[in-house]
């Protein structure tokens, strides 16, 4: 299956704009690309731009067709889908999502799926979005945060992987500040030596336009990482 998987550290630390300027860039390339985001959470916070929106908005899709189950609440996906009375059911959410994959690849699409939160987060009691990943046999790019602490969170995401087999091709450190300090710097050389994985910068993004997106990714190895 041609396409990536983005994963991260921990929520809130920018796996949506990446996801967003991997599809930006494809598209801009003339690549047709097809973003999912098996399950999304927080649905109910108002004046912003979800995951799914902005992901269809780029690829020219209805929201819908991005993500598979979408909860209200802002929680795991275990707990916010039991609070909405429709606990996932991990063999549905793997062959509708491993299903949504294969239709791309018989479409000729490059996928780009966004997980939920880190690799170890329960979409179900005993099913993480570690198990959905291997499902899919897609490669894996982490994104981390690039200040104090993520070390040692960027190196557990990996070591994680690594025992499901599940291959990583990046960590991404999002937003890398334009001046790094001593530690950001030295957190860019020090993860990528420890897990022998090569580290990329990605900038903070001024609004997600398609443009400023793909500014921001075009010194990534994007083509790589959809297979290309």
């Amino acid at each position: 299956m041609a396409g990536v998987f983005v994963t991260a550290t921990d929520t809130g630390v920018g796996k949506t704009f990446l996801s967003a300027a991997l599809v930006a860039l494809a598209r801009a390339a003339g690549v047709a690309v097809r973003p999912l985001k098996p399950v999304l959470t927080g649905t109910e916070e108002v004046g912003v731009e979800h995951d799914h929106v902005l992901l269809g908005r780029l690829a020219g899709l209805d929201p819908r067709d991005v993500a598979q189950f979408a909860f209200p609440f802002p929680a795991s996906p275990h707990l916010a889908s039991a609070l909405a009375g429709a606990p996932l059911d991990p063999h549905q959410l793997e062959q509708r999502t491993v299903a949504a994959v294969r239709a791309a690849k018989e479409r000729d699409e490059r996928v780009v799926v966004e997980g939920v939160g880190g690799l170890l987060v329960p979409l179900a009691p005993t099913y993480t979005v570690a198990d959905l990943a291997a499902a899919l046999g897609l490669p894996l790019v982490v994104v981390a945060r690039p200040g104090l602490g993520t070390i040692n969170h960027t190196l557990l995401t990996i070591e994680a992987a690594r025992r499901r087999d599940l291959p990583v091709v990046a960590v991404v450190l999002n937003p890398f500040p334009a001046q790094p300090s001593p530690i950001e710097a030295d957190n860019e050389r020090t993860i990528e030596a420890l897990a022998a994985v090569p580290v990329y910068r990605f900038p903070a993004v001024s609004a997600p336009t398609a443009d400023a997106l793909s500014q921001a990714g075009a010194h990534l190895p994007w083509r790589s990482w959809l297979g290309l």
